[in-house]
């Protein structure tokens, strides 16, 4: 007689079985650690898009944050919609001012924000073509910290004097998908903040040529390995 050898149907059931249970467990995980990645990577694109478009424009039309004179509208020679506008792929433009509906969505600020960092009622928002937004208080304009000889404080939050004329705002690197939420440290603070989970909504805050995070969670993942 031949004898064969091979698995019966219970044990090929039981290890199909086992597979499914790990892979439930461990799918969730998985898919929040790869978009985490997209997210982290994004932040990045839209920090050097933004910090190149301002580079640019001071190439070309001479002026940079500090010198922009308003934003109180889409036309204008040194306002700041018309420098993004002009150096950027803007597909579509909301807030206060503009001819534009009112943006449609707004951000969960867990992060300290301020309102003006994460509502759109009195804000500009404008959405590029490859998904990210950038929005920032209307009045935001002549944006410096130089003129006066102004210095961060340690954790680049503010300025040392009271006559800066530094602006925030925030990038969400998704625009209106969700889940809409500032970036957060999961455990410490400043130098020992870490985000094991980073989502999509960034605070910045920019001024004469740099646009810089504006968070300890946001500068721990831009700068974390």
């Amino acid at each position: 007689m031949t004898k064969r050898f091979g698995f019966t149907l219970a044990e090929v059931l039981i290890t199909l079985g086992i597979i499914g249970v790990v892979a439930a467990l461990t799918m969730p995980t998985l898919m929040s650690s790869t978009q985490g990645a997209q997210y982290k990577a994004a932040y990045k694109k839209a920090l050097s898009a933004l910090n190149q478009m301002v580079t640019l424009n001071v190439a070309l039309d001479d002026y940079n944050f500090n010198e922009t004179t308003s934003t109180t509208g889409t036309t204008g020679t040194q306002n700041m919609y018309s420098m993004i506008k002009n150096r950027m792929n803007v597909v579509k433009a909301a807030g206060t001012g503009l001819t534009q509906t009112t943006l449609g969505y707004m951000i969960s600020s867990n992060s300290g924000a301020t309102t003006a960092d994460s509502t759109g009622a009195g804000n500009y928002t404008l959405f590029f073509n490859d998904g990210i937004t950038f929005s920032f208080p209307v009045g935001s304009y002549g944006c410096t910290m130089q003129s006066n000889g102004y210095v961060l404080d340690g954790s680049q939050t503010g300025p040392t004097t009271s006559n800066s004329s530094l602006c925030k705002g925030f990038v969400d690197v998704n625009g209106q998908k969700p889940p809409n939420k500032f970036i957060k440290c999961t455990t410490g603070s400043g130098d020992t903040c870490e985000v094991t989970n980073p989502v999509d909504a960034y605070p910045v805050i920019f001024y004469d040529q740099t646009l810089m995070p504006n968070s300890d969670a946001a500068r721990a993942v831009l700068y974390g390995k």
